[in-house]
């Protein structure tokens, strides 16, 4: 070990921990603490995942599956979010989950655990920013047909066309230095945070020509009734458990703080505090969401459903009825319904800005896990995503490997409405593997672990068992049918390809590592001695 490394963790230096975990200090150690939650709060954006997904989840249950569930997947996703931080102060370094596995994996089944962690994190991150962006594209696409009345704007095209736009865009600011990215995040937490209480206040207090939605609408029977055919399905458990896909898709992308902690002071303690406090931020203020929006849904044109009559505006130009109904923005129709159309309009930017910005970060984190993982070799022409600019210290090519990587799967919903909602499935089973994998290794093998300056004690053990049960349960439960095909339409518009997509990338990583990888990756590589690693930073300072 180089001279003055074998000190404490708690007394290390961040460059000196850096340097211990084999790494060179080659991005811009710049972010505080509170830009370190701020990436992390900004993935999640509840104004992203819960509005991205409102119609599903209204096909899925309505306001009481989207509400109890969000209180559920919430305290769940919290013991994942706090075994991850625990392992996260052991070693900040932006490979993150593929790194923890490898250290904690038994024996010499390091590399191949890493192996599949680090893959199955890179489906989740770019499935992710597809499903963040084109939701964007697509809150923007309906925000321009009400401002027109053009009915072309939510055409697939349309929207694919919008969100490769969108994905550009956040990809050249991700190209500019740590700080400018850092500032959007910052400015992110408050317009989340702010535009909640806007939303909510003003969807209570507004004008309206309806009436407000009962509390046994919002939280019970009532709700159930009115939205829980919609899906095709008779089994209301069935559907319930569906519908939870709303919060667990939204409770996805915390695992940024842990990417970016090479970029954080005092990364052994902010890294871990960003992923946990982003979780609890968004899980009060997104309860308090889905109540606000619940509360305005207008009282729908007469039909009967559940044998509750519901009567109201003939004129409204939305369906809630069908898979295609619901693969709409019917946020977007209830914002204008309950506060007029100049309010409503003003709302819906909100979303869209929120959004936006979360598609920003959601490339920023992906682009520092991809940076890692070539810097390890893992990615075929690694040396070409590894390479860090000079002036802002950033990796510009796995930027736009995320960024183009992301418009290749969105542009898949051209054929299918359906097939956005196998995304987010996509990005749920990815993600929350490659989260567990590391919490399972450090359960089977504690002796590998050796805490950080942030740990969890004597519950550790208990919060990463329930975390593992429940992360195996989602990725079985979001691989089964969401619809029937009466309700999509057709058997192919039914038809979850997730499972397909992920069997995809086990068989391309498993077959790569059997024939090739197995010979030359070894796990996280070691950048150097300390005098090579010295070296590799004064390059880059040139």
């Amino acid at each position: 070990m180089p001279e003055g490394l074998d000190r404490p963790l708690e007394m290390m230096s961040d460059t000196d921990r850096l340097h211990q975990l084999g790494y060179a200090q080659e991005l811009n150690r710049s972010m505080s603490k509170f830009s370190n939650f701020a990436i992390s709060f900004t993935i999640i954006s509840i104004l992203s995942g819960c509005l991205t997904l409102y119609g599903y989840g209204l096909a899925h249950g309505g306001p009481p599956t989207m509400i109890w569930g969000w209180v559920l997947v919430g305290g769940l996703v919290m013991f994942a979010g706090l075994s991850m931080a625990e392992i996260c102060s052991a070693f900040p370094t932006a490979g993150g989950l593929y790194y923890w596995a490898a250290k904690l994996a038994p024996g010499k089944s390091g590399p191949i655990w890493s192996w599949f962690a680090g893959w199955f994190n890179l489906l989740g991150q770019v499935a992710v920013t597809a499903g963040i962006t084109f939701g964007c594209g697509y809150s923007l696409a309906a925000f321009l047909q009400l401002l027109t009345s053009q009915t072309y704007w939510t055409s697939s095209g349309h929207v694919v066309a919008i969100t490769g736009a969108l994905l550009f865009a956040q990809g050249v600011i991700n190209t500019f230095g740590v700080n400018i990215v850092s500032l959007f995040n910052r400015i992110s937490v408050w317009w989340h945070l702010l535009g909640v209480g806007v939303i909510v206040l003003l969807l209570f207090i507004a004008p309206s020509s309806h009436e407000h939605q009962s509390a046994s609408f919002i939280f019970g029977s009532k709700g159930w009734h009115a939205f829980g055919g919609m899906s095709g399905f008779s089994a209301p458990f069935y559907v319930f458990l569906l519908g939870l896909l709303v919060a667990q898709y939204t409770f996805t992308g915390y695992d940024a703080s842990a990417h970016v902690t090479e970029e954080t002071h005092n990364a052994a303690i902010s890294g871990p505090k960003g992923i946990v406090t982003s979780i609890w931020v968004s899980w009060a203020a997104g309860f308090v969401l889905l109540v606000g929006v619940a509360a305005a849904i207008p009282h729908i044109f007469p039909f009967t459903l559940g044998g509750i009559k519901y009567t109201g505006y003939a004129s409204i130009p939305f369906s809630y009825t069908g898979a295609g109904g619901a693969a709409g923005a019917p946020w977007v129709l209830i914002f204008e319904h309950a506060t007029g159309r100049v309010l409503g309009e003003c709302l819906i930017l909100v979303v869209i800005v929120a959004q936006f910005l979360c598609g920003i970060a959601s490339i920023t984190a992906n682009s520092r896990m991809i940076y890692a993982f070539s810097r390890d070799g893992a990615i075929p022409f690694s040396d070409y995503w590894h390479k860090v600019s000079k002036r802002t210290h950033v990796p510009v090519h796995s930027a736009w490997f995320g960024a183009v990587g992301a418009f290749i799967l969105a542009a898949s919903a051209m054929k299918s409405s359906v097939a956005y909602f196998a995304i987010t499935s996509i990005a749920v089973i990815g993600l929350y593997v490659a989260y567990l994998i590391p919490v399972f290794l450090r359960r089977i093998n504690p002796s590998a672990f050796v805490p950080g300056p942030w740990k969890l004690g004597k519950w550790g053990p208990f919060i990463g068992w329930v975390a593992i049960i429940w992360v195996a349960f989602i990725c079985i439960l979001f691989s089964l049918p969401q619809y029937t095909a009466s309700a999509a339409g057709s058997s192919l518009l039914a038809f979850n390809f997730t499972p397909i997509a992920v069997v995809v990338v086990i068989g391309f990583a498993g077959i790569w590592y059997a024939v090739s990888a197995r010979k030359w990756f070894k796990g996280p590589k070691i950048q150097g001695t300390a005098e090579e690693l010295a070296a590799i930073e004064h390059e880059l300072s040139i």
